[in-house]
């Protein structure tokens, strides 16, 4: 596969099997993942927007290798509502 150039102006996705998904600045300082709705609002920043992300591309890629390539994987059961556990 042909190497393309990054898309990202101001920072860095970087993930490995034992870290998950990084995002880093682009002086290399550790930045954090959003998920902003339609209006700009943040409505999910954080550790867990990125092992969710990384959960997701690695199941993904996990049934696109077994031939399964065309299900959807979703974070929670769709029309479900997700439930936030309190921070620890």
């Amino acid at each position: 596969m042909k190497p393309t150039a990054p898309e990202l102006q101001n920072a860095q996705l970087a993930g490995t099997i034992h870290s998950g998904l990084t995002a880093t600045t682009r002086d290399g300082k550790p930045a954090r993942l959003a998920i902003i709705d339609e209006d700009g609002n943040v409505i999910d920043a954080g550790i867990a927007v990125a092992r969710e992300a990384w959960k997701v591309a690695l199941t993904v890629h996990t049934n696109f290798l077994r031939g399964s390539g065309h299900l959807v994987v979703h974070s929670t059961p769709p029309g479900l509502p997700t439930h936030h556990q309190a921070a620890a």
